[in-house]
């Protein structure tokens, strides 16, 4: 069975995509160096605006250690998206494995201060995906 490279996941009408891929050229897996990048696409669906207030990731490595990476909005933004707009960007993380999976939350509020958690769904992060 192949491994999942994109994940597609909606919550409250927000829907987030992830897709990874190697990056070779700056990896250095004789030192246990890793890289990988990663595409992000959130689009809202929703009838309201919202804006995503912070990020929450889970990185599990090939050897089962676990990675937290937690803060404030993504590529130093807090993005506002109106109904059916979207925002896309694209970030990185380094393994000490040749493969690893990423899943999370973003956490986002409405226009009316209601705050909810919208799932970004497993992906694996593997030497087999060329970008």
């Amino acid at each position: 069975m192949a491994t999942p490279i994109m994940s597609d996941v909606t919550t409250e009408g927000i829907r987030v995509g992830a897709r990874a891929y190697y990056l070779p050229e700056e990896s250095e897996p004789d030192k246990h160096e890793y890289y990988f990048g990663y595409r992000i696409l959130i689009l809202n669906s929703s009838s309201h605006t919202v804006q995503l207030l912070s990020r929450h990731w889970q990185i599990i490595d090939g050897s089962g250690t676990q990675q937290e990476v937690a803060g404030d909005g993504v590529v130093g933004e807090q993005p506002i998206l109106e109904p059916n707009r979207a925002f896309k960007y694209a970030s990185f993380c380094k393994l000490p494995t040749h493969w690893g999976t990423m899943e999370g939350h973003y956490r986002m509020r409405r226009e009316d201060g209601y705050e909810f958690d919208v799932q970004i769904g497993r992906f694996w992060l593997t030497t087999e995906n060329q970008a």
